[in-house]
């Protein structure tokens, strides 16, 4: 039974990889040394482009970036002109028009649009998001299937009735979420595949703090960071006595994650029975690593393994030390010799020593 359920696992097809573009443009006013536009871009989270009030020319971020724009100058041309001119000036007055909503004068203020689309490269599924962020919180959001505004403050109402009105406006994110995207999206995949589209496996390794420590299952070094992480007794999937870890960024540009099992009460016979199984998106082998107590990697020292002889050899070097300079100062004492004290010729001397005569 153990044999087919590893079977299965290795055989096991995973769920289809979702690609995802996304533009991230934020509109500040009242910080100083601070441009007032910024826009990044992202492909599966992987900066692509950035572009600011300073910098208004669209600049890539990657390699294949570069080339893409080369070899595509119209859609150049778009981002161009989205950094330039289209949305920085909708923000400036989107924002001026919330500080009257909110009856605000004055002081920081920031107003943050995400927008793109995901992909699902199996099903050919497309789901596309339009959302407004005023101050850090949420304050509008595009709902693709009825074509309207959600106004998600009650500030928000009112502009949200202006902007339903403008059916010319709509129409226009319908087909970007829906067509644009989607394309902008396939095209960046085909020009970045050899690294957007590569899969890298992790090593994984077991950690443990103390003895008394949960176990820790540690995979780095994979890529995409699309991955998942599991602890798993005999066949069946713990959840109990199981924390996962964040995915990590790697200096490398790869990821990491870990998950820790808590074994105190588990006997030391029982532990072959667990199993960490690692699961990268777009792969159909899992990582399977059986637990075997010879494989943790540990810092933790044992009281009984101290280093005495380090300390045993420490003391004899100082009383060595000592008898040497013991040696030294007797070996000058006796170079010197004693100087015996000077005795008189005759008693009269003596006397006249010890009685001393006034002047």
């Amino acid at each position: 039974m153990r044999r087919l359920f590893l079977f299965l696992l290795l055989c096991h097809v995973s769920s289809a990889v979702k690609h995802s573009l996304k533009y991230f443009y934020t509109v500040s006013s009242g910080l100083p040394n601070f441009p007032e536009f910024v826009g990044v871009g992202f492909v599966d989270d992987v900066v692509v482009d950035s572009c600011d009030s300073d910098k208004t020319t669209p600049e890539a971020k990657q390699d294949w970036v570069e080339k893409l724009f080369q070899n595509n100058p119209q859609q150049f041309e778009v981002y161009n002109r989205m950094c330039s001119i289209t949305y920085p000036n909708f923000f400036k007055a989107t924002i001026h028009t919330l500080t009257q909503r909110f009856n605000q004068s004055g002081g920081v203020h920031v107003l943050q649009l995400t927008t793109g689309c995901e992909w699902d490269d199996e099903t050919g599924e497309i789901n596309g998001f339009n959302q407004y962020g005023y101050d850090g919180e949420d304050f509008m959001s595009f709902d693709l299937k009825s074509l309207t505004w959600d106004a998600l403050k009650p500030q928000a109402v009112s502009i949200k009735l202006n902007w339903d009105a403008d059916k010319a406006r709509i129409k226009y994110i319908e087909i970007r979420l829906t067509q644009i995207y989607p394309q902008w999206l396939k095209t960046f995949l085909a020009y970045g595949n050899s690294s957007l589209l590569r899969t890298d496996l992790p090593s994984v390794s077991f950690l443990q703090k103390t003895p008394s420590s949960p176990v820790s299952c540690h995979a780095t070094g994979f890529y995409p960071e699309r991955a998942a992480l599991s602890w798993r007794k005999d066949e069946e999937e713990l959840h109990e006595d199981v924390e996962l870890g964040e995915i990590l960024p790697n200096h490398d540009g790869t990821f990491q994650m870990s998950a820790e099992l808590k074994l105190s009460s588990v006997t030391p016979e029982d532990w072959s029975r667990y199993t960490c199984v690692f699961q990268l998106s777009g792969v159909k082998e899992g990582i399977v690593t059986k637990l075997d107590k010879a494989d943790i990697r540990t810092n933790w020292v044992p009281p009984s393994e101290f280093p005495t002889g380090a300390v045993v050899g420490v003391v004899v070097g100082l009383l060595l030390l000592t008898l040497c300079i013991c040696g030294l100062l007797m070996w000058r004492r006796n170079r010197t010799g004693f100087r015996p004290a000077e005795t008189p010729d005759d008693d009269s001397e003596a006397s006249e020593n010890l009685n001393p005569r006034p002047d």
